[in-house]
């Protein structure tokens, strides 16, 4: 470092890559139910966490495992795994929260109450966001996304013209079938 540099460019460098991965990472969590994959993993730890784990009360060890431990450990890995199937895969948010909902319903007989209904809560949450969870609509500000026409709206610019190769054609959207008297070729 010369006489002549303060340090605090260093500084300075370090808030703004900050920011510019503090504001990547709320665009990333806005596209996708961020809140639902949370919930519904923080319901998987203590339903498959309980049957294995021990308290000690003094000199006495209680021990929590059941015969239905690996049950515990299958629901508990199956929701953490729906988690962050919503949080990487949020096409499939409804089917990842109705089974989210599931597992946490069928959580109540299997893995103690649900783990100790903490569990139970916090996927029954988890998989309520994700069914309910619906991508924004662009707001006003927000550019559109550029079609293959070359502006915004999708019209194409003056003088330019489509090539005759990718002009539709009436017979691409011809729907007529030979009925052959109402029998068909099987027949």
């Amino acid at each position: 470092m010369s006489a002549e540099t303060t340090g605090s460019r260093d500084f300075s460098d370090f808030r703004l890559r900050v920011r510019g991965w503090r504001l990547g990472f709320r665009a990333w969590r806005g596209r996708r139910p961020f809140w639902a994959g949370l919930f519904t993993m923080a319901g998987g730890v203590p339903i498959m966490y309980f049957p294995y784990a021990n308290m000690h009360l003094g000199n006495v060890t209680l021990a929590m495992s059941t015969t239905a431990g690996a049950g515990s450990l299958i629901i508990g890995v199956l929701l953490v795994t729906l988690g962050l199937t919503m949080w990487f895969h949020h096409v499939v948010r409804t089917f990842a929260g109705i089974a989210a909902i599931l597992l946490a319903l069928i959580s109540l007989p299997i893995a103690n109450i649900g783990g100790f209904v903490i569990g139970f809560l916090f996927s029954m949450f988890g998989g309520a966001l994700a069914v309910a969870w619906v991508p924004a609509k662009p707001r006003r500000g927000d550019r559109p996304a550029r079609t293959s026409g070359g502006h915004p709206d999708g019209s194409a610019p003056e003088g330019d013209t489509v090539p005759p190769a990718e002009q539709p054609t009436t017979a691409a959207y011809e729907t007529t079938v030979d009925a052959n008297g109402g029998r068909n070729s099987a027949g």
